[in-house]
């Protein structure tokens, strides 16, 4: 975990996720072969075996995917260190997973969550809740300004620090996967929110480095865990899915680019993307929407008659 974390800058997520799957691999090891892996002992038979055993379980593709990768990873590791002369998984093929179409809010949609937290302010000042925070619903204001905005990972936002805002030139530094940074360009209204955020802290803050704190008089940065639990109300208070989370508002960020005519390339940078097939996803999106449009609204799309004149 620690070439994870050090030499591959992997998030925590993936950190987490990671040492889950090898513990589980290593638990199935001593339940069904009687010992802990000797993991320069294991042949690919050993992992077909594991991989049969998933998929009795019935877990998802994408759930089997993890756990593979997460061993693929530590044989790299062991095999860098010379630990082990090769990787008995490299050559074993796994089904592949079907490709979800990205969720995504309309443009109305994501307008109407963006102004929730000063609608859910105002009702605090009519109940005349005094334990409530006004610097909280700028916060929550600003975050989801810049998560659209920007097309922010919740795990990019949180990390994001008050010097990499450029407020000449409205671009944010982003370091994203495997400590990999870029510029993307952040527009006026998400740079307003922060700043109505950012005045309304008290003086022991303001040199605070995280741009979202977890608290006015700390300075240690918003959890994702707490984006994502304010995230809920929000969405349950504009009559929208609770169950979405802070990703499906990069989603729409990427699907509405490409609908105003934004080009794949462009998008696939802006959102840190490694390789162009993970942006096309959002592509189909927007085509099945224009078809969608097309059959609507065009006379011989679905097989009208119509003079040619």
């Amino acid at each position: 975990m620690r070439h994870l974390a050090g030499d591959r800058g992997a998030s925590p997520y993936t950190q987490r996720n990671y040492r889950q799957a090898v513990a589980e691999f290593t638990l199935w090891h001593r339940e069904v072969r009687g010992t802990p892996p000797d993991w320069a002992g294991l042949n690919r038979d050993d992992f077909r075996a594991y991989l049969r055993s998933l998929g009795r379980r019935h877990l998802s593709q994408p759930a089997i995917q993890l756990r593979f990768s997460a061993l693929r990873s530590l044989y790299r590791f062991l095999v860098r260190r010379g630990s082990v002369a090769g990787s008995p998984i490299r050559q074993i093929s796994l089904p592949k997973p079907r490709r979800k179409l990205p969720r995504f809010l309309t443009v109305d949609q994501m307008l109407n969550l963006l102004h929730a937290p000063a609608r859910a302010w105002a009702a605090v000042v009519d109940k005349g809740d005094g334990r409530s925070r006004e610097s909280d619903y700028l916060r929550d204001t600003a975050i989801l300004e810049t998560i659209y905005s920007c097309g922010l990972r919740v795990s990019e936002l949180a990390g994001m620090q008050m010097g990499d805002i450029d407020w000449q030139e409205q671009m944010v530094r982003v370091r994203g996967k495997g400590r990999k940074e870029r510029l993307v360009p952040i527009g006026a209204e998400a740079l307003r929110a922060i700043e109505a955020y950012r005045g309304l802290l008290p003086e022991t803050s303001a040199g605070a480095t995280p741009v979202f704190l977890g608290h006015p008089l700390r300075k240690n940065p918003i959890a994702p865990r707490v984006i994502q639990l304010r995230l809920k109300r929000y969405l349950a208070s504009t009559g929208l899915d609770p169950g979405l989370t802070p990703h499906k508002l990069r989603h729409s960020y990427a699907t509405h680019l490409l609908d105003q005519g934004a080009d794949l390339r462009s998008v696939q940078e802006l959102l840190g993307h490694a390789h162009l097939v993970t942006t096309q996803v959002y592509t189909h999106v927007s085509t099945d929407r224009l078809k969608k449009a097309y059959d609507e609204a065009h006379p011989r799309a679905r097989g009208s008659s119509g003079s040619v004149g």
